[in-house]
């Protein structure tokens, strides 16, 4: 049996690609929606913890906003309802064009 499958290095690669490969859904999902994690989570197959995790990231990068905060649909609870619609994103977070 090849032993180099179960090496620590194998295992951080796949979980590599399998990030990039969530971040990309998520982002697309939220392309033409808004939504909450847990709504996101239900309908992308993803564990909403980790949709929380790439929500930092991708806040931080200036891909995805915060709409607003109201009731989930799904879990009954207030929760941000979020995107990664330009159009859709708060004036705060738009550059001003002066010329």
């Amino acid at each position: 049996m090849d032993k180099t499958l179960n090496t620590p290095e194998h295992k951080r690669q796949s979980k590599g690609s399998d990030r990039f490969k969530q971040i990309q859904t998520i982002f697309q999902y939220l392309q033409d929606k808004v939504a909450t994690a847990s709504m996101v989570a239900e309908a992308t197959g993803i564990y909403q913890k980790n949709i929380c995790r790439y929500k930092r990231d991708l806040e931080k990068s200036g891909r995805l906003w915060e709409i607003e905060k109201r009731t989930c649909k799904k879990t009954g609870f207030k929760a941000w309802y979020i995107t990664t619609d330009p159009s859709k994103a708060p004036y705060k977070n738009k550059q001003l064009k002066f010329f």
